[in-house]
């Protein structure tokens, strides 16, 4: 592993354990010529997921897509990165163990959708209003409707 800080190939692990999400393994690294220390992240590779678009086109998954997407719907909004990151990991999870080595976005925004409506209201109607396309206020308005209507249950 190279050191981030000199490029130093010198570096060794003195801490290994499971990360928060138990998916992946959390190493503590020193560099022996800086004396620096970082973390890198293990992880399973997994077969490639190839994501079925609207337009029926083809693509390998890729998770900064659904990451800057929870970003941006979360702009200026009290939710901080490892809810977001957690988020993120929680989505993966819930595609990864599916059957299919292909799944459609249709499924990757609805599970993001689910979550961002308990996580924050707000950007769930922000990631909503992209994701669904809204052409006019009034669809606008229906979303906010069943929201608040299901707040209210």
């Amino acid at each position: 592993m190279k050191c981030p800080f000199c490029g130093s190939d010198n570096t060794r692990v003195i801490d290994s354990r499971p990360a928060d999400d138990n998916t992946s393994i959390r190493r503590r690294r020193v560099c022996d010529d800086c004396n620096k220390r970082f973390t890198t992240y293990e992880k399973v590779e997994t077969i490639p997921l190839i994501v079925i678009k609207k337009d029926n086109t083809r693509e390998q998954y890729d998770r900064n897509k659904v990451v800057g997407g929870i970003i941006r719907a979360c702009h200026k909004r009290p939710v901080s990165i490892d809810q977001i990151n957690k988020l993120a990991d929680e989505v993966e999870a819930a595609i990864f163990t599916g059957e299919g080595k292909e799944v459609e976005s249709t499924m990757i925004g609805q599970l993001v959708m689910d979550k961002l409506s308990e996580l924050d209201p707000v950007a769930y109607v922000r990631f909503a209003s992209v994701y669904r396309e809204f052409k006019d206020v009034d669809t606008f308005m229906n979303e906010l409707a069943k929201m608040l209507k299901d707040e209210k249950k």
